[in-house]
């Protein structure tokens, strides 16, 4: 019975990981990406290949998580699972201990997880497959109402398939995300003004006569002459400074969310309060064919108060162009470029250029 209840758990644990990624399976190609960079495994080579393994892992956890789920191959599936818990335990734990990703996107934007958090997941889901593994090794392999289970399994193939598709030529049919339509951004942006998170400045200081080292933040630093007067031990370890947060305000991915015209200028409070803006985005201005930057222009051209976001300033000629960080964009949109429609700050509508075009 408690046997039964783990394999429920840890099967619908599998499915749900999987799905949520599948239905962003573009998004998630992103948090790849992100571990292939310089910064992290330095595997750059591998992000052109993002997007396809990206594909390749949801459609795998919902997989394994069903036939978990239905008891089907039992011994193959634990044997799957395990050597894939290993793997992503590797990946949270250098990234955890590191501190190089924030976010392992273990569970897409469904449900945010620091890579510690992913970590400990992976090793409760280890510990649980690795104790079905020894309940079930002698037991043989149940092949009774087969065909029922290939049937559902089959379904639930797919469901997966469907909305990996759906996600990757459009938008995603389920919108996780900050910006999803019916967001209010002046209201975001009223509530992180109102709690805005709280980050100090901590040093790590030596004592050059007893080698003693100590972490202090900033306003212990200045408040304590000791540690700066003239002739203190005190030195600070430049390359051990760290900015932390104190305080955790109100979190939202709108934070990123600062629009500025070729010049420089901020002008987000200028397009959240407009009667409507038609806002184009594009997250890799490189990639547009000039198809569709004639196609964007058109668009933008048609609507009386638009703009052109890009991560350069003259993507779009002959129309007003306005920039963003390319990671903003990026939670924004998945299509590359996107067409956002806003009423007084009010999402109203999302779509893929091509999708806006065929309304």
């Amino acid at each position: 019975m408690i046997t039964t209840i783990l394999r429920y758990l840890i099967a619908l644990i599998f499915i749900a990981s999987g799905f949520v990624k599948a239905v962003d399976p573009v998004g998630f190609s992103f948090k790849l990406e992100e571990y292939f960079s310089p910064g992290v495994f330095n595997m750059p080579f591998l992000e052109s290949f993002a997007l396809p393994l990206a594909i390749l892992v949801c459609f795998v956890e919902v997989v394994l998580g069903l036939m978990l789920l239905l008891k089907f191959k039992l011994r193959l599936t634990l044997i799957l699972l395990i050597a894939l818990c290993v793997f992503f335990g590797f990946l949270t734990f250098y990234s955890a201990y590191f501190n190089v990703v924030t976010d392992c996107g273990c569970f897409g934007d469904a449900l945010k997880m620091t890579p510690w958090q992913s970590f400990w997941k992976d090793i409760a889901l280890l510990i649980g497959l690795l104790i079905l593994w020894v309940a079930t090794r002698k037991q043989p392999e149940t092949e009774n109402k087969n065909n029922l289970r290939l049937m559902i399994l089959g379904l639930g193939i797919a469901i997966t398939v469907f909305y990996l598709y759906s996600g990757i030529r459009h938008e995603p049919l389920i919108d996780f995300r900050a910006y999803k339509i019916g967001t209010n951004l002046n209201a975001e942006k009223k509530k992180i003004a109102e709690n805005p998170s709280v980050y100090k400045t901590f040093y790590v200081l030596k004592n050059t006569k007893t080698g003693e080292e100590k972490k202090v933040n900033q306003d212990d630093y200045v408040n304590d002459k000791t540690f700066w007067e003239e002739g203190t031990p005190w030195e600070i370890q430049e390359d051990k400074t760290t900015s932390e947060i104190t305080h955790q305000g109100y979190a939202s991915e709108i934070t990123k969310l600062r629009i500025e015209d070729p010049q420089g200028n901020d002008i987000t409070d200028t397009i959240l309060k407009a009667e409507k803006a038609v806002l184009v985005f594009s997250y890799h201005p490189k990639n547009l064919t000039s198809e569709e930057v004639a196609q964007a222009v058109k668009v933008i051209q048609n609507h009386p108060f638009s703009y052109g976001i890009s991560t350069h300033p003259d993507t779009f000629p002959n129309v007003p162009n306005a920039m963003l960080d390319g990671t903003a964009i990026k939670t924004i949109a998945r299509s590359n470029p996107f067409v956002m429609t806003l009423e007084k700050g009010i999402i109203k509508d999302k779509k893929s250029l091509q999708d806006y075009l065929k309304k």
